[in-house]
Parts: C-alpha cells; sequence; structure tokens
C-alpha cells in the first residue's frame, strides 16, 4: 500500500511528508515555542542529535505503551488522591495569628478591589483579656441586622459581663455564649469558612483560635411564593415553588409533615457550588433508588450549575430519547404527592422547578388537576389529551398520506372538495405542509418570547393575517390550514411542556415519513418510536410502565383514574418500601352488607 502511494504521489509531483514524531501528551509543555523556522531545514550540528532524538522518541513510545498496558490500579489512585487532599487541607489549616488570617481573606477575595466585601475590625474580651477579630461578608448576600444584632452586638457587650466559664476553652466560650445565631459553624480550614461566606454567611475571626465561626446570615431578594404560571388549574392549591431552595423545601414539609420526609443537601458546580437537595420519604423510597440518584448528583462535575433544565440532562439516562425522562414542576401540591408513592425530588437552588423521579408516560399525560376533580371528568380530560397528543402527531402525516398515496380511502366528494382548492397552489402538499407548520411554530416562539400582554395578541393576531394572506396569495388551500390549526391546538393539550417539544419535533418525522411513502412510512415510524419507548427506562423503572412491562399492580391511575377510595396500591413499579397506600376501607362511614360498620381494616377474602 505504501508503495503505490508513493508511486502516485511521485506521478503528480507530490512532495514527499516529512517523517512526523508521534506526539506524547506529556511531552506537550517541553514543546518549544518558537517553531517559525522549523521547516526551512535543519541548522548546523543537529544531525548529531538525530539518533539521540529517534531514541527518545522510541523511549517514549514504550513508555506510553507501558502506560497503557499496566495502568494505575484504582485503589493506589484512591489513596494518592487522598493524601493530595490531606496535604491541601494541611496547607489550607486556619492560622491562630489573626493577622495571618487577615491577610489571607484579603488575598482570597481580592478586598481592595472587591467593593461589595466588607471586613469589620473589632475586639472581644473574655476571661478579662482582650482579644482582637474581625468579620467578613458580602453586602446585599446577608441581613445586615443579623450581622449587627446577632453577631457584632453580643460579641462587644455581652463578652464584658460576668460569666461562668472559667474552666472553658475560649472557642467554647464564644460559641455556646455570645454568639446567640441560630446556625453556627466551627471552621477548621479557610475553605470551610470561604464557602459559608460565599453562601451569604459570615465568617468570624478571633485572634488566638485556630478556627473560625461561620454564621448562617443570609438576606439576599428573592421573589415571594406566587401562583403557578406553567401549570395552571381551576381548582387546587395555588402555591409555586421560587428560586430559593429553602424555601421550597419548607412548603413540601408545610404539606407533607412527616419526620421521615428527608432533605438531603448536595453541592453541584466546581464554581457555582450550587446547593441541590435530595428530597424523598425515608420509610417509602427504595433505597436503591436514593442510593442511584445520590451517586448521579455527586458524580456531576461541571463548573456551573444554573437551572434544574441543565441538571436534568446530566441525570437522564438516554439523551437521545425522543422523550423526557423526568419531571419538571412547579407545584409543591403535585411533588408531595409523588413523594408519597415512593418516588425522589430534586431541589436546585435558583430554579423554581422541582425534578421528579422515576417518572412514566402516564406521569406525563397527567394533570395536577386530575385529582381535585370527580374521576369521571378526569378520565374524560385524560381521554381528550391523548386524543391532542395523537392529532400533533398524526394528523399532518396522515393528511399527507392520504392526499398523495391513498386518494381512495377518502369520500368522493370530499376529495373532489380538496382537488377544487387545491388547483390553484404551485407547491406540493409536502412544500406548503412545512411552510404552515413552521410559521406557525414562528407565530408561537415570538408570541412566547415578546414581553406583556402583546406576546398572545400578536400570536392569535398573526396567525389569522398569516394564513388569509397564505390562502389569498393560493401558496396553501384552505384544507391545509384547517389541519395546521387542530394540530396546533392539539398540541397546547398536552400537559407537560418538555412531552409537548418532543411530540412537536417528532411531528416533522411524521410528515417526511408520510411524504415518502405514504402510510407505510407512517407504521415505520410509529414502530421504531415504539421500539424506542419501550426500551427506554427513568432510573431503571420502564418508561411505560405498568403496560410495557405489564406488572402485577392494580392499574387504577394511568389513562383512566379510578375513584381515590378504591387507589389502595402505590405503583408497584417503583419498588417503594410500603406498598400499601391506604386500607381497603377508607371511607369508614360506609355500612356493609349486613348492616354493620366497618373498622377500616382491609378484608382479606375479597
Amino acid at each position: 500500500m505504501k508503495g503505490i502511494t508513493s508511486y502516485l504521489k511521485s506521478i503528480f509531483l507530490f512532495k514527499p511528508e516529512k517523517e512526523k514524531n508521534p506526539f506524547v501528551l506529556d511531552d506537550f509543555e517541553n514543546q518549544p515555542l518558537d517553531t517559525e523556522n522549523s521547516d526551512d531545514g535543519v541548522a548546523a550540528g543537529d544531525s548529531e542529535d538525530d539518533g539521540k532524538g529517534k531514541q527518545e522518541g522510541e523511549q517514549k513510545k514504550s513508555d506510553r505503551k507501558k502506560r497503557i498496558t499496566k495502568p494505575v490500579s484504582l485503589s493506589a489512585r484512591n489513596s494518592a488522591d487522598d493524601r493530595e487532599k490531606k496535604k491541601d487541607k494541611k496547607d489550607d489549616t486556619i492560622s491562630s495569628s489573626l493577622s495571618t488570617c487577615l491577610e489571607v481573606i484579603k488575598e482570597r477575595y481580592s478586598a481592595d478591589i472587591n467593593g461589595d466585601f466588607k471586613i469589620r475590625e473589632f475586639k472581644v474580651r473574655v476571661k478579662d483579656k482582650v482579644y482582637p477579630a474581625f468579620v467578613c461578608f458580602f453586602d446585599g448576600l446577608v441581613d445586615n441586622s443579623l450581622v449587627n444584632n446577632n453577631i457584632l452586638v453580643p460579641l462587644m457587650t455581652l463578652s464584658v459581663m460576668p460569666m461562668d466559664t472559667e474552666d472553658r476553652p475560649v472557642k467554647d466560650i464564644i460559641h455556646d455564649h455570645l454568639i446567640p445565631q441560630n446556625q453556627i459553624k466551627v471552621c477548621e480550614t479557610y475553605q470551610e469558612v470561604i464557602d459559608e461566606i460565599n453562601f451569604g454567611g459570615a465568617g468570624i475571626f478571633i485572634d488566638g483560635l485556630d478556627v473560625a465561626f461561620g454564621a448562617d446570615v443570609k438576606g439576599w431578594e428573592h421573589r415571594n411564593v406566587e401562583k403557578p404560571t406553567s401549570e395552571l388549574n381551576i381548582r387546587g392549591p395555588r402555591e409555586s415553588f421560587i428560586e430559593s431552595h429553602r424555601a421550597n423545601s419548607a412548603l413540601l414539609r408545610k404539606i407533607l409533615k412527616d419526620e421521615n420526609l428527608i432533605v438531603e443537601d448536595v453541592l453541584v458546580g466546581e464554581r457555582s457550588k450550587t446547593p441541590c437537595s435530595i428530597v424523598y420519604i425515608k420509610n417509602l423510597a427504595n433505597s436503591r433508588l436514593v442510593d442511584e440518584v445520590r451517586k448521579r448528583l455527586k458524580s456531576i462535575k461541571i463548573a456551573y450549575l444554573r437551572d434544574a433544565g441543565e441538571l436534568e440532562q446530566f441525570l437522564e439516562d438516554d439523551t437521545y430519547l425522543p422523550a423526557p425522562q423526568m419531571l419538571l414542576t412547579e407545584r409543591p401540591d403535585r411533588v408531595a404527592a409523588y413523594l408519597g408513592e415512593g418516588r425522589v425530588a430534586i431541589i436546585v437552588h435558583g430554579s423554581p422547578f422541582v425534578i421528579v423521579i422515576p417518572v412514566t408516560f402516564f406521569n406525563l399525560i397527567h394533570s395536577p388537576e386530575d385529582y381535585y376533580l370527580r374521576y369521571p371528568y378526569s378520565t374524560l380530560l385524560r381521554l381528550i389529551r391523548i386524543m391532542g397528543i395523537l392529532i400533533t402527531l398524526f394528523l399532518p402525516a396522515v393528511y399527507l398520506a392520504i392526499t398523495n398515496f391513498h386518494q381512495e380511502m377518502l369520500p368522493t366528494d370530499l376529495l373532489l372538495a380538496i382537488a377544487s382548492s387545491r388547483e390553484k397552489v404551485p407547491f406540493p402538499t409536502i412544500v406548503s405542509l412545512f411552510i404552515m407548520e413552521i410559521a406557525f411554530e414562528l407565530i408561537r416562539e415570538a408570541g412566547i418570547r415578546i414581553p406583556g400582554p402583546i406576546g398572545p395578541t400578536l400570536s392569535i393576531v398573526g396567525g389569522l393575517i398569516l394564513g388569509q394572506a397564505a390562502v389569498s396569495a393560493n401558496l396553501v388551500s384552505p384544507f391545509l390550514i384547517i389541519i395546521v390549526a387542530v394540530t396546533g391546538i392539539g398540541s397546547f393539550a398536552i400537559p407537560d411542556f418538555s412531552l409537548g417539544y418532543s411530540f412537536r419535533a417528532m411531528r416533522f418525522i411524521y410528515i417526511l415519513l408520510a411524504g415518502f411513502a405514504g402510510l407505510l412510512g407512517i407504521s415505520l415510524g410509529v414502530f421504531i418510536h415504539f421500539l424506542l419507548l419501550i426500551n427506554a427506562k427513568s432510573f431503571g423503572v420502564p418508561f411505560l410502565a405498568p403496560f410495557a412491562p405489564k406488572t402485577t399492580g392494580r392499574r387504577t391511575n394511568t389513562i383512566f383514574r379510578a375513584p381515590l377510595w378504591k387507589e389502595e396500591d402505590r405503583p408497584d413499579f417503583i419498588n417503594p418500601k410500603d406498598v400499601k397506600q391506604q386500607p381497603f376501607i377508607s371511607r369508614k362511614w360506609v355500612k356493609s352488607e349486613k348492616g354493620v360498620e366497618v373498622d377500616g381494616e382491609e378484608d382479606n377474602d375479597r
């Protein structure tokens, strides 16, 4: 092969390439910066170094092969990391000299140019001895009244009062008697204090102590609890999550007054250090599910985490699945209901949406209002939503397939009406369909992005004007306008916005399949689509459970909704620790056939 290549190069007068040494990653830093004259020739005296260069290259090759064939063991690598962490912790230990601490803090925070970083120096008297001290914080992140009343005033005034603490060290006296703040953390390293300050706390340093105190005095501005904006309802609670993860966990605790409700904190992001909370009910949630969520969350290594939508992309099982594998909701009542089934929620600081896992396809078509309506109405609304999903996915594609390939399926009068409406249209049906679908998506996107009340007005007026103008200009037929409008209305019936985006994107794929192969192409697309959904999982739970695979539990809350007093069991495919949600007879006032009131216990002979 080399001979043929060199022969062709000689025929076409190609300049022979110079032999290049293999690139070794470890030697990247040792490469010379000046390479301008590298191709001009070999300097005098370099011929003596050629042999050495080749030997060094071969040696590097063999070393690299050794590294590949004999990698470092996991235990050795972990022990090296532990030694490095211990070394860093030893170097980062807080000094007992206040001047050293002040210098380190000023250097870390660039206090000379950081305008919002404040340092307040003062003195503390303990055991008839005066200790210089200082407190540091970010102006705007802390509540100034808490800093004044719970830190500065007690340390500067209460320290002169007599206390029976002669046998106790200064650190304990200050921690137990002189700082009346409710949350105080004793920090042994500078990094611990810095983490507290960065998250709205205050760092307290006192001369002679090799520790510092981190006080939780957060006071940044945030939104108040408001009505939901993306999950509107007529009946039910009207509270939504906000951007503060502690306020969001409080909203959940207000609904679930259970001592087994666990809120486990995890920091995500090397620079943002975004606080996230894993929320679950200890005696309900499957331990393996909680461990898997914790493992995935702690293994994420990114610089910044800004929203729950970003975290969803790092946690999902299949990135390329055309459907969401997690549920994002802004309603506390909905999250509380899912926690009561044994699921796990993730709260992200700075995001008004909470992630619920695992979920199935049927959870995504449920609305929070389903449980506040009587079960016949809820079932009817779910059937209407499923009809909207089918219309969104298949109506344009079926119209295209029938008009292009299967005209015999239409009644003669309808076929003639469609043909007469398309008589002056110069474009094929698939082109006209794509034009109108893209125009509809543009109008919808513009209506969302335009602020204020102009957005909905633009969507309605723009759609009417654009449709009428397109029909008048003979660019599309009136039947096509009806098809696109009904498809858009059907997409609005999908309750989950992520699922709606998925079906809106899949609609174009079905249109292409219908344009190439008619109903056969649509059938092929449905087959592949179902294969993907059947194979998908959300944290180990099949996406189409409890139907594919079929489970042994009662399916009372999937497509059809049973009365609430019949929903006795939690979903079995989640494997909760307690399957029973309520007793067999949950309405004690109901009398049995014999006229004796039941006691609420489960009847084993049912």
